[in-house]
């Protein structure tokens, strides 16, 4: 079989890509190749973490209408498409409150705090709330004119929704070979022609064990999980903290759940999904993700399997999926 397997580290995260038998006759890693550029160059681009990026020129700019490429033009649309499909729950414009509860800078390589401590010395839970402010009803863009508008002092995050984007661009980049995986830290599509009759296998990490206990078999689309487990820190008042924030109040969200798996056709739907699940809470997660199926872990450790997923006790490693997209295999 033409095939490879690489790994790399790009937008805080492990990427993981699977090329097998290219289209015409090509070179499977130099189709791996080709897809690593691209997502290195979405990193570069997009990344809130880089002072020289698009993204951060964007925030930046103290005009009110902002000349954009069409890949920057993209990432915010995905992002309003997913507040707008989340009611608010996910809001792209929170980049002062996270912020300000001590995610100012990159994360990778940082050992996360303990998850145990963390949910021990949590506040009370409840479902996250829309904001009030919904800043991000405040952008439009323009792409006729190349344009996106938003008050000055607005900032926008790509967040999740870019890594599920990015996954997408590299599926389509992938499209014609006879069998792909994407694996966007945490946010996973495959496909190809051979995938039908040879479905991937996707391991689910356990946020507080790290242990592989359950498979999902795929055959085609994305399958994404959101989690507090891995981007979690302790701040000097000793309190903890976590990347997802609770629209409502600007604070890390406390919900019941520490980790939401959700499939859907494409990556930017799965993430959305998984995020907005965690942020919803046990029932609301059990709601959202009946139609394409998912799984959620209370903060018990108590795993739930819902909707029409196809999830089994774990034999064999494949591919693990963890929050971060750790890579056990």
């Amino acid at each position: 079989m033409n095939a490879t397997d690489i790994t790399f580290r790009a937008m805080g995260s492990e990427i993981r890509l699977i090329v097998a038998d290219p289209p015409a006759g090509g070179d499977a890693a130099a189709a791996a190749d080709d897809a690593r550029r691209l997502i290195e160059d979405f990193d570069a681009r997009l990344s809130r973490f880089r002072p020289d990026s698009e993204l951060c020129a964007l925030n930046a700019d103290p005009r009110p209408a902002v000349p954009a490429s069409a890949l920057l033009r993209t990432a915010v649309e995905s992002g309003i498409w997913a507040a707008r499909t989340s009611y608010g729950l996910i809001d792209p414009t929170l980049v002062r409150e996270i912020e300000e509860a001590g995610y100012e800078t990159s994360l990778d390589g940082v050992v996360p705090a303990s998850l145990r401590e963390a949910l021990l010395l949590a506040p009370a839970r409840r479902p996250a709330r829309p904001g009030l402010a919904a800043r991000w009803t405040e952008i439009r863009v323009d792409n006729a004119a190349g344009l996106i508008h938003r008050p000055p002092g607005v900032r926008f995050d790509t967040g999740g929704t870019g890594k599920g984007l990015a996954a997408d661009l590299t599926a389509e980049m992938l499209s014609g070979c006879g069998r792909f995986v994407v694996n966007c830290g945490g946010d996973l599509r495959v496909g190809g022609g051979a995938i039908a009759d040879d479905p991937i296998e996707i391991h689910v990490e356990h946020p507080l064990t790290h242990e592989h206990r359950q498979a999902i078999s795929l055959r085609g689309g994305a399958v994404a999980t959101s989690g507090i487990d891995t981007r979690l820190w302790r701040r000097a008042n000793g309190r903890y903290a976590h990347h997802l924030l609770d629209p409502s109040t600007g604070e890390p969200a406390w919900t019941g759940l520490i980790s939401a798996t959700a499939a859907a056709p494409t990556t930017l739907e799965a993430e959305t999904l998984s995020k907005r699940a965690l942020l919803s809470g046990p029932a609301g997660a059990r709601a959202l993700l009946a139609e394409h199926g998912g799984l959620i872990v209370h903060d018990d450790g108590e795993s739930e399997t819902l909707g029409p997923i196809k999830a089994r006790p774990l034999v064999s490693v494949t591919i693990a999926l963890g929050a971060d997209g750790r890579v056990a295999a």
